[in-house]
């Protein structure tokens, strides 16, 4: 009987400490203000499959786009359209910049997949003030003209880098000569603020408003939507979307940036437009 008793105190004060522990998650969770822990970023992704019957919009940037993580953009990009009717594709490449994307060979893999009748958002930038040489050449040159400067790499070659607009226009050519659409993107905001106002340009959209005029591009402006909604929602709330740097968001954010491409499409009626599911 002894025995008995002990083992039903035990199951009790068993049932009883699993209780408190589940009222200390529950508490926890309705009081912690703190951003989740952001998984590790990588620039590896998982192959997308395409219909070769379907067109296809191509994600061209950097991780604000694209980590295994699923922190950027377009891993949220897909369930905005009918993808029965087109495929989206994210190629972009963490830590990339319009020159590193091109020199690397990821660039070359997204034309070899391209055909007549696809889409290519091109959103590069935030890479592209880094060092010209040194372990981690990836800067450009600033400008659009055709300026250059030869550097020699760590590994002893040498390599002729090019303004940011030289990179920019060879991605347009590149896109049209297969018979398909380019598209400028602006950046992902980035939660730098000044006087209750976020950063709304980091430097690069005067320059490609000036390639999509020159070249005839259309220029879809998704920072503004972004930041008009980063500002509505105020610092606070704002920096639990970026729980790493200022440049990176976690999966919510990335959702946010990915809606916010979208309701910019359409704000500048892109033929692409017509591919997204309705409101």
């Amino acid at each position: 009987m002894a025995i008995l008793q002990t083992k039903s105190s035990l199951a009790r004060l068993c049932r009883y400490s699993a209780l408190l522990l589940l009222t200390a998650v529950a508490a926890f969770a309705q009081t912690s203000t703190q951003p989740p822990p952001t998984p590790p970023q990588t620039s590896a992704a998982p192959s997308v499959p395409l219909n070769p019957g379907l067109p296809t919009v191509f994600i061209v940037g950097d991780s604000t786009a694209r980590n295994q993580a699923d922190l950027g953009w377009g891993d949220h990009f897909a369930h905005y359209f009918d993808t029965t009717r087109i495929n989206v594709a994210n190629r972009a490449h963490a830590g990339r910049s319009s020159r590193t994307f091109i020199n690397e060979g990821s660039w070359d893999r997204v034309l070899a997949e391209m055909k007549p009748g696809d889409f290519v958002l091109l959103q590069m930038g935030h890479n592209d003030g880094g060092n010209l040489d040194g372990p981690k050449a990836r800067g450009s040159l600033k400008g659009l003209g055709n300026e250059t400067k030869d550097v020699t790499l760590p590994d002893g070659h040498t390599e002729t880098v090019h303004t940011y607009g030289w990179y920019m226009r060879k991605y347009i050519a590149d896109t049209r000569a297969k018979k398909a659409t380019p598209i400028l993107l602006s950046l992902t905001i980035r939660n730098i603020w000044k006087d209750g106002k976020i950063e709304r340009d980091m430097g690069y959209d005067a320059e490609l408003r000036q390639l999509a005029a020159e070249q005839h591009v259309a220029f879809v402006d998704m920072a503004t939507v972004e930041a008009d909604r980063l500002e509505a929602a105020g610092p606070e709330k704002t920096a639990l979307l970026f729980p790493k740097d200022h440049t990176h968001t976690s999966a919510e954010g990335a959702e946010l940036n990915a809606q916010s491409v979208a309701i910019a499409l359409r704000k500048t009626h892109s033929p692409l437009a017509a591919y997204l599911r309705p409101q």
